[in-house]
């Protein structure tokens, strides 16, 4: 189960902030975000060794995409494309709404379950895939405010334990300065390793399970509105709390 939270502040110098926990077994291979694909010169994103796609990136136009499994589909699976290359598909467009009306037409069946968001600094969608059985991959506005995904659906307090304890945190917390350089309360709530009582690790921001599944890494990133100044993205290659959050060169 990963986690993304997206606060939309429109009219805002930075109108786009996201922060992310990515989970994952420990033994998957991976990449820190770089320009690892030389047919995509214009993409920065994490790279996953196992299947070549990514969890999470960005473009030279100001696109952010980020992918994150729903519930109880972990791993690949025979006859299933990556879920990867979802994100550095959404990455060849320039907007926001070009790209969610591109992966709404995908073939549902071809994939496993997924939550998906695209944004730019003007708009954001969540396009939800609920799995086998579904027609259609779903694009849905993402609305100004504070929005969390997990495995569940958007802001969805009752289905996802982690959602019930944690989004009330992210409302009442200090938004990110990135023009500052201050992600303080973010980065706090990122590491947060508290669960509600009777849930278990399910609701802890940052996980460490003894099968080898856990937080294995964490962003933070910004959109400018101002075209000329470029995104920030904060990375941080370990369990967030853990690991020390590093500037991406974009």
């Amino acid at each position: 189960m990963c986690t993304l939270v997206i606060l939309r502040r429109p009219g805002a110098d930075w109108p786009l902030l996201l922060a992310a926990n990515r989970d994952e077994m420990n033994d998957r291979p991976w990449q820190p975000p770089g320009r690892h694909w030389p047919d995509r010169p214009e993409v920065t994103a994490g790279r996953d060794l196992l299947s070549g796609g990514s969890w999470m990136g960005v473009n030279r136009d100001g696109l952010v995409a980020a992918v994150l499994n729903r519930h109880g589909s972990l791993g690949p699976a025979p006859g299933k494309r990556s879920r990867g290359e979802l994100v550095l598909e959404a990455l060849d467009h320039a907007e926001a709404a070009e790209a969610a009306r591109a992966l709404a037409e995908i073939e549902p069946r071809a994939y496993r379950s997924f939550n998906l968001v695209v944004a730019d600094s003007r708009e954001a969608f969540w396009l939800r895939h609920l799995g086998e059985d579904a027609e259609q991959v779903v694009a849905m506005p993402l609305p100004p405010g504070l929005s969390m995904l997990t495995a569940h659906d958007r802001n969805d307090l009752r289905g996802s334990p982690r959602q019930r304890l944690n989004l009330p945190r992210f409302r009442e917390a200090a938004p990110p300065d990135p023009a500052a350089g201050d992600w303080s309360a973010w980065e706090s709530l990122l590491g947060s390793r508290e669960e509600l009582p009777g849930e278990g690790p399910a609701s802890a921001m940052t996980v460490a399970l003894p099968n080898g599944f856990g937080t294995v890494s964490s962003s933070l990133l910004a959109l400018p509105a101002d075209p000329g100044r470029s995104p920030r993205w904060r990375f941080a290659a370990g369990p967030p709390g853990q690991a020390a959050f590093e500037e991406v060169a974009l």
